[in-house]
């Protein structure tokens, strides 16, 4: 997961959160069950903790909650072992 967040960090890519998300998940899933509960437990909580972050900016606005819900998705779709090239964006650079 952390290279992928490196990855999305380096690229500053627009639109690519999600793709980094998912691959993210899908790479830490390749570890087996460990894998799998670990990138989920810290989806969770990096979620929970931007959720918390945007409704004290912004209150409750419901925006945030739609881009967690949308960064969620794509962290299940790569836990399940599905590609996340399906979340990337046309023109992310090869590299990644």
């Amino acid at each position: 997961m952390w290279n992928a967040y490196s990855d999305m960090r380096e690229a500053n890519y627009k639109n690519s959160d999600k793709y980094f998300h998912a691959r993210g998940n899908y790479e830490a899933a390749q570890r087996g069950p460990g894998g799998v509960w670990a990138a989920k437990v810290i989806s969770d909580a990096r979620e929970a903790s931007q959720r918390i972050t945007d409704w004290l900016k912004f209150g409750d606005s419901g925006h945030g909650l739609e881009d967690s819900k949308a960064d969620q998705f794509a962290n299940e779709r790569g836990r399940s072992g599905q590609d996340p090239n399906q979340f990337r964006p046309e023109g992310l650079p090869d590299k990644y």
